[in-house]
């Protein structure tokens, strides 16, 4: 099974040349440690930055320079800062080509369920859904269980929605699938030493295989 910096890094290998980017909190802030040599992203935060760079060491860290989930990060040359009604307006602008977010559920029909679990404190539904409704390639980083072994790929999502049949690729701990226009989960391809039966077991919506299943190269 591949670990939290392995899935970052084979999201990476999705970033195409001259792509604007937005990197949600949790898994999707450490793409930008694994950016692909010779492809040229600039990363987005809806806090205010454009052109964000790898995470700081000790050395280099700045208290004031952030992004979105509060983490510090580096500028790379060339970046701006701004309001995040500047940022929104890119956003919502459609100006953004892909969105990478994480998820607590995603149903086989691509709803994304990521900024709620009733009964628990919340501090607020940050940007995923202006990310969501205006992004046309939104890939998510997520665990494919969770803590009691349940599937977090579904058939229905049952926490609240954050989107609508708007996720197309999803890379978790096991796999990576894509989601059909016509629903369900296709498996493309499986961590190394993860076999097609434990991917099976381990979702719970519809998963379609097509042939021979290659091993990721992380």
């Amino acid at each position: 099974m591949l670990d939290k910096n392995q899935i970052a890094k084979r999201i990476a290998k999705e970033l195409k040349d001259g792509y604007y980017v937005n990197l949600g909190i949790g898994i999707p802030t450490l793409v930008a440690n694994f950016i692909p040599e010779g492809i040229n992203v600039v990363l987005q935060s809806e806090n205010g930055l454009l052109g964000i760079g790898p995470f700081p060491t000790e050395e280099n860290v700045d208290a004031d320079l952030i992004n979105a989930g509060k983490q510090t990060v580096t500028m790379v040359a060339g970046s701006a800062l701004f309001s995040s009604a500047e940022s929104f307006a890119m956003i919502r602008g459609g100006h953004v080509d892909l969105t990478i977010l994480g998820a607590m559920e995603v149903s086989e029909n691509g709803d994304i369920a990521n900024w709620k679990i009733p009964g628990k404190m919340v501090k607020g539904m940050g940007g995923a859904m202006d990310l969501v409704a205006s992004a046309e390639n939104i890939i998510v980083a997520m665990q494919h269980v969770n803590k009691a072994g349940e599937s977090k790929l579904l058939k229905n999502c049952s926490l609240p929605i954050t989107g609508l049949a708007c996720v197309k690729k999803i890379v978790t701990e096991l796999a990576v699938l894509e989601i059909l226009p016509s629903g369900g989960f296709k498996l493309l391809e499986r961590a190394p030493g993860v076999s097609v039966e434990e991917i099976k077991q381990a979702t719970e919506g519809k998963l379609i295989i097509d042939g021979e299943v290659p091993e990721m190269d992380v």
